[in-house]
């Protein structure tokens, strides 16, 4: 259990202890990945999918930002973090992929890749959200951390 982040000695879950760590750019990006049949994807119209609830894509971008920013709240060992940068970028590849990237950036003592992840999530499940009425063939996949930079080590490329 020693190697567990927010685990004591004890067993019992705790809050990592970040006053002696210094601050630091921090920045993380997460992808997730939605997969639309042909019944969504026939709603295409200037780069976003039209439904009756509005403009998708823009919807989920909102949609991701707000979630990113509230992380701390949603996960419970989570460090509440005032975000300084977040960005969604949503784009449909391999004809019937919508890849969702979440990057957010803070100076903090702590990472955010737990909100860039929060922020692919919750723009994924808006994807499926406004669009189940015209399908529920909606596939959320591949959500996870693409790259971390800032903290003890790097992680990903580019």
């Amino acid at each position: 259990m020693s190697n567990f982040s927010h685990i004591d000695k004890s067993g019992k879950p705790v809050m990592v202890d970040t006053s002696e760590k210094k601050i630091s750019r921090r920045s993380a990006t997460a992808r997730s990945i939605v997969v639309l049949p042909r019944e969504v994807l026939d709603k295409m119209l200037n780069d976003d999918i039209q439904t009756k609830k509005g403009a998708v894509f823009h919807t989920a971008t909102i949609a991701g930002i707000m979630a990113a920013k509230k992380t701390g709240e949603l996960i419970p060992l989570c460090h509440p973090l005032g975000l300084e940068f977040c960005d969604i970028k949503i784009e449909l590849e391999k004809d019937n992929e919508v890849v969702i990237l979440c990057t957010t950036t803070i100076e903090a003592k702590t990472g955010v890749e737990m909100e860039a992840l929060v922020g692919a999530s919750i723009a994924a499940l808006t994807v499926y959200d406004m669009c189940k009425a015209l399908s529920h063939d909606i596939i959320i996949k591949d959500t996870r951390l693409i790259k971390k930079t800032g903290g003890k080590e790097d992680f990903g490329k580019g």
